[in-house]
């Protein structure tokens, strides 16, 4: 279980402090979930967590229950946490989505996509092709993501961002799987489709694009 982040000393239980306890395990928590370093399907407990983080049951609790509520991880009556194993019909429903949203992102964003975001963009990329070569499938999510992130900000839509950042929090634990499945020995090629649309101003290039690299893999996974 790949739970860390453990302080020095526990957090004790007075009440400022249990708040900031239980947003630093939520934060990195969802972290780990979303650049799937944690699996599909598996189990964790809330004393483990707790023991990870350095944090009582409490602390560890409400940020499982936050997760939770996102899709992100399951919490039974009886205590059991884990992650969604997730079916071909979820990852098809999820891919949907995010056909949907970040297409429109990337959209609302090329009005502000300027000499500056590009030249970020293109290092995130050189970042992933590092991360390749090392065959870091954590660190190539966390640049693949990193470089979807970076561009929607300046779409100025947190709203749908939110919205997108859960999609990406459900699919997390089936990414690194995907990953392996791709057996990938470059940047993804559609990054480079889509600076190529941001240079040119071409929004329907640039929909296409992104349209194309959020869907193509995960459809590998739902067949």
């Amino acid at each position: 279980m790949l739970l860390q982040n453990r302080p020095d000393t526990p957090i004790s239980s007075t009440a400022p402090q249990t708040v900031a306890a239980h947003d630093r395990v939520y934060r990195a928590l969802r972290s780990q979930i979303m650049h799937g370093e944690i699996g599909p399907g598996q189990s964790l407990t809330l004393r483990g967590v707790g023991e990870s983080f350095g944090v009582s049951m409490t602390p560890a609790r409400e940020a499982v229950r936050r997760l939770a509520a996102e899709g992100a991880l399951l919490f039974s009556a009886s205590g059991r946490v884990s992650t969604p194993s997730i079916n071909a019909d979820r990852i098809e429903e999820l891919a949907a989505l995010r056909a949907l949203l970040e297409p429109e992102l990337a959209a609302r964003a090329m009005p502000r996509a300027h000499i500056a975001l590009i030249e970020r963009l293109q290092m995130i990329q050189s970042n992933t092709a590092v991360a390749i070569a090392a065959e870091d499938a954590v660190g190539y999510i966390r640049t693949n993501l990193e470089f979807h992130r970076t561009l929607y900000l300046r779409a100025q839509a947190p709203a749908m961002l939110a919205m997108a950042e859960t999609v990406w929090l459900q699919l997390g634990p089936t990414m690194s799987k995907l990953y392996g499945r791709l057996r990938k020995t470059e940047p993804p090629q559609h990054h480079k489709m889509i600076i190529a649309a941001l240079k040119a101003g071409d929004e329907p290039s640039l929909r296409l694009a992104v349209r194309m690299d959020v869907t193509q893999g995960l459809r590998l996974l739902a067949q």
